[in-house]
């Protein structure tokens, strides 16, 4: 069925065209990725550096076309070009030589409130495979908890993880061309891993990303919302400089392993928060020991401590360590974070005394 209707898509995709372009958007290889999942349609359409200036009009157009489908409740486009250069200014006749002194920088971007949303929390790592995805998640089930109206807006493009740790597999629909994001847990979820094939990859350069970035920010019906938590990809890239451009971040939160390696990386994570002026709301040291499920013995497999020591060293606060469970680890496969479950443990102990202190900041 779902074949069915996606040839249907394509078939209607055929009838746009660019304006000055005698190919369809489907032929002119416009159309980089259709998802159908039951009668939820999702397009994606790359410019390339040829970005029309009807493109939110088409954009329109298309949604409208495509609802009309049969089967089809709900569509939606999203757009994505990377900018040209500037051309070089200059007549090619002139001898005289350019001045030697450098131009002023380009002021960068102000960021702007995003509307209905009081805070905005990234929680950040140098480092990918240290769990800061999961500790976004039982995070803000903890932030929940203490009465906060909690979203999470997952802003790795390229390995998004919010679906299989929300269980969630459904798309987003669109009104008046604003996704809605999707509730699992009691939180507002948005990922670009709800908008394309879990198994398709994203080959997007730099300012294609950053445009996903954006739309995921600004185009989602975030609000009403006390806090938005932002689950930020590894490192210190185009999305790190994008969100601090963008969105006015109340702080970010630092997540690493004991090891020395981890937190090499997650120092250069948190100078980079310091250099743009965003305020570090704490260090969390995860994998901090190992509690054996049968004797209830604790090691220090990843070593122990060192986030905190690194914490006191540069004078920011430690906001606590999460021991290595297994639990954990097998509800973030199964789509119900730890926190989301019955019971006490040591991990949920640990998240609810973190949650205690970030909220500090936001109430």
């Amino acid at each position: 069925m779902n074949e069915n209707l996606k040839k249907n898509v394509e078939k209607a995709l055929e009838s746009f065209s660019v304006d000055g372009s005698d190919e369809n958007i489907v032929t002119a290889k416009i159309v980089s990725a259709v998802i159908v999942d039951g009668d939820q349609v999702g397009i994606v359409l790359d410019f390339g550096t040829n970005l029309p200036q009807n493109a939110a009009a088409l954009r329109s157009d298309i949604e409208s076309a495509i609802q009309k489908l049969s089967g089809v409740t709900s569509a939606n486009v999203v757009v994505t070009s990377t900018p040209k250069k500037a051309p070089a200014t200059g007549s090619p006749r002139q001898v005289k030589p350019a001045p030697t002194l450098s131009p002023a920088p380009k002021a960068p971007p102000t960021p702007t409130e995003i509307p209905g949303v009081r805070h905005i929390i990234a929680v950040a790592s140098g480092k990918g495979g240290v769990g800061k995805s999961t500790t976004s998640v039982n995070l803000a089930i903890a932030l929940r908890d203490r009465g906060f109206s909690v979203g999470i807006m997952d802003a790795d493009i390229f390995g998004p993880s919010l679906p299989m740790l929300t269980g969630l597999d459904a798309k987003p629909e669109t009104k008046n061309k604003i996704i809605q994001p999707l509730i699992a847990h009691g939180l507002k979820l948005m990922s670009i891993g709800f908008l394309i094939e879990v198994d398709q990859p994203v080959v997007w350069r730099g300012p294609r990303v950053m445009g996903a970035t954006q739309q995921l920010l600004r185009d989602v019906a975030w609000g009403p919302l006390d806090v938005l938590i932002v689950d930020m990809p590894p490192g210190t890239g185009d999305v790190q400089l994008t969100m601090v451009q963008q969105a006015p971040l109340t702080g970010a939160v630092i997540v690493s392993t004991p090891q020395d390696l981890a937190l090499i990386d997650a120092r250069k994570g948190l100078a980079m928060f310091e250099k743009v002026n965003v305020p570090i709301l704490g260090i969390i040291e995860n994998m901090t020991s190992f509690l054996c499920p049968h004797c209830g013995g604790e090691s220090h497999i990843f070593g122990h401590g060192g986030a905190e020591e690194t914490a006191n060293r540069l004078g920011c606060p430690f906001l606590g360590g999460i021991p290595l469970e297994m639990d954990v680890r097998l509800s973030a496969d199964s789509g119900t974070p730890v926190m989301a479950q019955e019971g006490e443990s040591p991990a949920k102990a640990a998240y609810e005394a973190i949650a205690e202190k970030v909220a500090m900041h936001v109430s």
